[in-house]
């Protein structure tokens, strides 16, 4: 089982909380985290998508693989309308 991530604590993937939101799992990786656990998040919307993507991407440029815990399951469906969710392994 993985550990929560004690460095990405936000509530929500929204389009208002994208900048921080990416930032700060940007910091995460930079950190050498690998794990994002999301159990906190309250809100999500498309944007979430498209941060746990940005997110995968910054990890893969790092020579790093993310793994996500806890996807909401409103991301987790609009992921695979999108045809993406194969790009964003959960735990």
């Amino acid at each position: 089982m993985a550990e929560s991530n004690p460095m990405l604590s936000i509530d929500a993937l929204t389009f208002l909380t994208a900048p921080q939101a990416l930032e700060q799992g940007a910091a995460a990786i930079r950190a050498g985290e690998t794990v994002f656990d999301l159990g906190g998040v309250q809100a999500a919307d498309s944007s979430g998508v498209a941060l746990l993507l940005a997110w995968q991407r910054r990890a893969l440029d790092a020579g790093h693989r993310l793994t996500f815990v806890n996807v909401p399951d409103n991301v987790q469906k609009l992921a695979a309308l999108y045809g993406v969710d194969t790009l964003l392994p959960q735990a």
